[in-house]
């Protein structure tokens, strides 16, 4: 099934945290706190300006981003948990040398 969101929404699929802390100890599932940190899965084409013209997001399909904790809703599509947010909830993108690290 093909998504698309409306307005200035995103669909974001959240990365997975590491399981281990910098020393080594290993985290359990309960006690892991749902990561802040996503790629962005599909993107609505804008928000409406007061002169009704589209004005486009500023982050497209496949970008990694920062989010609040509590920000967007939580919908399962295809099986897949998956976040439904406006693109005012996310802080920012992760560009460069960072995100190639994170995904390595």
């Amino acid at each position: 099934m093909k998504f698309r969101p409306l307005h200035d929404r995103v669909v974001v699929r959240r990365l997975e945290s590491e399981e281990k802390t910098k020393g080594g100890i290993i985290i359990p599932d309960t006690a892991k706190e749902k990561p802040q940190e996503g790629e962005i899965v599909a993107v609505g084409p804008g928000a409406r300006d007061e002169t009704g013209k589209v004005q486009p997001l500023d982050v497209k399909a496949g970008d990694r981003v920062l989010f609040g904790k509590w920000s967007g809703t939580e919908v399962k599509i295809d099986g897949e948990d998956l976040l439904i947010m406006k693109e005012s909830d996310i802080m920012g993108v992760i560009e460069g040398a960072a995100a190639s690290k994170k995904a390595a």
